[in-house]
């Protein structure tokens, strides 16, 4: 049952967050795109054993094939940020909110021995099973911290690319996320990430539930408000490309937060009102 709340702290949303997604690091299952799994419902996609469906259908790069299933089967995203970023051999590399580290991995292989990669997670749970990942790859250019992403344990101007991979949508405080991103990334520092976004408002009701917050559902953005957002902190270049989720998607996403009686799964206007987003933004030089 979908639990709502009025007024919602950041805290709790953070309490709520962590704890569903430490749930799913210990359960060894698939969380923000695993409906089916998902200790509080999710918004695009299914896993099995092997490579999850999911993560076939949202990376465009076939070293996602190499990996374990240890780390496909945590993958927590909406999006390919690593394709999306265009990495370079020597590169450093922020991903924010780095789960079981998937993308972590790829952009490693991508950015080589000269370069580096650092995860950051706030849940102990996944940073312990990105850790351990990490030395069954053998992923020397890879370590992870533990923090929050408004508050990233990283010196300024130190990053050339920051990625992300549906999570900044879970923050109470997005624009703190951005004013960090930039912080941390080196003049002419570009911005990647894949994100769960709207076109236009989402009903009060949904906004109010904790446990569509975990879901990646409630804490979306309007498109608009969150390309703003981006260039207020001092971005430039800004561009947002949306990507449809499946109709299948929105009606799972629907059913296990409960929702049925606040939107209607079946309505097109829906199916175009939330959706994943490629957004890339560059710091000035």
């Amino acid at each position: 049952m979908t639990t709502l709340v009025r007024d919602e702290a950041p805290a709790d949303i953070r309490t709520v967050v962590r704890e569903e997604y430490g749930k799913i690091a210990s359960q060894r299952t698939a969380g923000c795109c695993d409906p089916s799994s998902s200790p509080s419902g999710s918004c695009c996609g299914s896993s099995d054993d092997a490579i999850p469906t999911h993560v076939v259908q949202l990376y465009e790069t076939p070293d996602v094939a190499a990996l374990p299933a240890d780390v496909t089967g945590l993958s927590l995203g909406c999006g390919d940020p690593v394709t999306l970023a265009s990495l370079e051999p020597g590169q450093t590399v922020l991903d924010l909110g780095s789960g079981g580290g998937i993308d972590c991995f790829l952009a490693a292989k991508r950015v080589g021995e000269t370069g580096r990669v650092i995860g950051v997670d706030m849940t102990p749970q996944m940073l312990e099973r990105a850790r351990a990942n990490k030395a069954k790859l053998r992923a020397e250019n890879v370590e992870f911290r533990l923090g929050e992403i408004e508050h990233l344990p990283v010196a300024d101007g130190t990053v050339d690319v920051v990625i992300s991979n549906c999570v900044i949508n879970l923050s109470p405080d997005k624009p703190q996320v951005f004013r960090e991103a930039f912080r941390a990334l080196k003049p002419g520092g570009r911005l990647a990430v894949s994100d769960i976004v709207t076109n236009g408002p989402l009903p009060d009701e949904i906004k109010r539930s904790l446990s569509a917050w975990a879901g990646c559902i409630a804490g979306a953005w309007d498109a608009g408000d969150y390309t703003r957002a981006i260039e207020t902190v001092g971005f430039v270049d800004v561009r947002l490309t949306p990507v449809y989720l499946d109709k299948t998607v929105i009606e799972d996403a629907v059913e296990q937060l409960d929702l049925g009686s606040v939107v209607d799964a079946n309505d097109e206007a829906l199916q175009k009102a939330v959706f994943s987003a490629k957004v890339v933004a560059r710091k000035p030089g």
